[in-house]
């Protein structure tokens, strides 16, 4: 009995033994978990503060460079050089705001956004203001003429600044002193049931207005600066990369193909959108937009995509802000991505 005492008695000394030299490695394992922990928290703190200074330098540099560019708009005049320096300007701008998204917050995303729509709307404006008022045609191209071999004697001219005065087509004109007619702004407007398209130097870094357009096709094989299209009904509109923003305005049963770095949406429904963009696309007061990966494409638009300066590996097709819709935690229901069995589309 007394070996057998002696045994249990050696027994629980083993255990106790083995407790003791477990006790400081279980101690410094919790030490190290909580060392890695406080490590993972101060690297926290130390990436928001980061992106918090970043955030703030980026604001800041975003409402240098814009002051810089509302103060060469204003004092332009009829100086063709200093608005081609507020453009140039203005697409640094861009650039700068799309390479900042993520470390903005919705709030100051927001407010640039819609301040790089106020700054190309005024471009725009002064752009149009230095524009001589002549006379222009409209270039169209119906369906049963495209296979024509001649050209048709330009249409009747009508003045620039009427209603459907936008003028179109416009590779360099002379007028009649045989001075250089310098045009930016080009487009089709007022027209139904037609074929029509720009190429090319028709195109190259211009503004493409096209408005008042029902069940009509546009093809802009080309390069454009901005692209605004506005109460159209019914119309398909194929664009190349644009180099900076693309709007949509009282439209509906539209289809857009569209490649750009900015695209807002106002008051349009049941569009479909084929997209490539840099930033986050706007909509606002909008029903029925569905969204698709841009998938266009035309013989030189590799070129075309080279000249826009857009960045072909980021596209944010499918990340759509709606400005009617505040809930995070619920979907928009103004907006949805396309089916996938219908974002193969035959586009000729």
């Amino acid at each position: 009995m007394e070996c057998s005492a002696g045994g249990v008695g050696d027994g629980d000394s083993a255990a106790s033994q083995r407790d003791q030299r477990l006790v400081p490695e279980r101690l410094q394992r919790r030490e190290q978990e909580r060392q890695l922990e406080v490590g993972r928290r101060k690297q926290k703190r130390q990436d928001q503060e980061v992106e918090g200074e970043k955030s703030e330098f980026l604001v800041a540099s975003f409402a240098r460079e814009r002051a810089a560019v509302e103060e060469l708009l204003e004092q332009a005049g009829g100086s063709v050089a200093r608005l081609e320096e507020a453009a140039s300007r203005l697409q640094a701008l861009q650039k700068l705001l799309n390479d900042s998204v993520r470390f903005l917050t919705a709030y100051d995303l927001r407010q640039g956004q819609e301040a790089m729509a106020r700054l190309q709307a005024a471009l725009a404006e002064r752009r149009q203001e230095l524009q001589p008022k002549k006379r222009f045609a409209f270039k169209t191209r119906r369906k049963e003429d495209a296979a024509a071999a001649p050209a048709a004697p330009a249409a009747p001219a009508v003045p620039a600044d009427a209603v459907d005065g936008v003028p179109a087509s416009a590779p360099p004109r002379q007028d009649q002193d045989g001075d250089p007619d310098s045009s930016w702004v080009c487009g089709f407007s007022n027209l139904q049931s037609q074929d029509l398209e720009m190429r090319g130097d028709e195109l190259r870094q211009r503004d493409v207005l096209l408005t008042g357009l029902s069940h009509c096709t546009v093809r802009l094989y080309g390069n454009p600066n901005t692209l605004r299209l506005t109460q159209a009904r019914g119309c398909t509109v194929l664009c190349g990369p644009v180099s900076t923003s693309v709007f949509l305005e009282d439209c509906s049963d539209c289809l857009l193909a569209v490649a750009c770095q900015q695209l807002r949406v106002h008051s349009t429904t049941n569009t479909r959108v084929f997209l490539h963009v840099t930033s986050r696309a706007i909509v606002e007061d909008c029903h029925g937009i569905r969204v698709a990966p841009y998938t266009w494409s035309y013989p030189g638009i590799q070129e075309d995509f080279q000249g826009s300066g857009l960045d072909r590996s980021r596209n944010h097709w499918n990340d759509v802000d709606d400005f009617n819709w505040l809930a995070r935690d619920v979907a928009s229901p103004n907006w949805s991505v396309l089916p996938e069995e219908e974002q193969t589309t035959q586009w000729d």
